[in-house]
């Protein structure tokens, strides 16, 4: 039995299974980066817009993208897949030999939590190079709210693993919950032209306020240590509620 909390051999085969899947790569890797050159072909999304803070709305776009990566593949690839190997067996038969079903969940977190990242990478660049958006001037800071971000959407799709007992209601709970998620994280009106009390109730979900976490390290401040706190603590929550109701059988 491996003694390592990510046996090499699973994250190996996990890995090729997801570069079969050309629905996964790109809807988590690519659609993000896809939605955010639409966005920048729009000329007026490259003009800078007082309701935006000042900001041109295609700035306001990047960290928008970078958040939607992260939610499509904790919420809808990371359990259909989990609960398509609970639905075939697969957990069950892992369970009698020396690989443990925990190691196929924690190779499952690496490789979407690293497409989830690699998405954010791609989107960053491409705003850059192509549309001349601004670096995150706080790096670090915006390091760690992204990080913050992977942990509560991986969180959540373990929940959404834990609850599902088929992947047609995995599918469907994780539906249910893109599009608060999405709203929150402001796809359709990003945090910054939201009005105040939108905004300040937005930042008590883990993508909304992770996304003002990411706003303020882009522009140079260190995230808001109330935004991390609420990423953090949501993460804490549905982690411990995917243990305690996660099933292998």
């Amino acid at each position: 039995m491996s003694n390592t909390l990510v046996d090499p051999a699973v994250l190996r085969t996990e890995i090729r299974l997801f570069g079969r899947e050309p629905g996964a790569i790109f809807w988590i890797l690519l659609f993000p980066t896809v939605l955010l050159m639409i966005l920048g072909s729009i000329p007026s999304f490259r003009q800078a817009d007082p309701s935006f803070g000042g900001l041109r709305p295609i700035d306001a776009y990047v960290p928008v993208t970078v958040l939607l990566g992260l939610l499509l593949g904790g919420l809808q690839g990371m359990p259909q897949v989990l609960t398509g190997y609970r639905e075939r067996g697969i957990l069950r038969r892992m369970s009698t030999t020396p690989v443990r079903p925990a190691a196929l969940l924690s190779a499952h977190m690496v490789v979407f939590g690293g497409a989830a990242l690699a998405s954010a990478l791609l989107a960053l660049t491409v705003g850059r190079l192509a549309f001349g958006v601004t670096l995150p001037r706080q790096p670090f800071g915006y390091v760690l709210a992204l990080l913050l971000a992977v942990s509560a959407a991986l969180a959540l799709g373990a929940m959404i693993s834990a609850l599902s007992r088929t992947t047609r209601i995995a599918g469907a709970i994780g539906s249910a919950a893109l599009f608060p998620m999405m709203f929150s994280a402001g796809l359709w009106l990003p945090v910054q032209a939201m009005p105040d009390v939108l905004a300040r109730i937005v930042g008590f979900t883990p993508f909304g306020a992770a996304a003002q976490a990411l706003n303020q390290a882009a522009a140079g401040h260190w995230p808001g240590w109330s935004h991390l706190g609420v990423t953090a603590a949501w993460t804490v929550l549905l982690t411990a509620g995917a243990a305690r109701w996660f099933r292998w059988e």
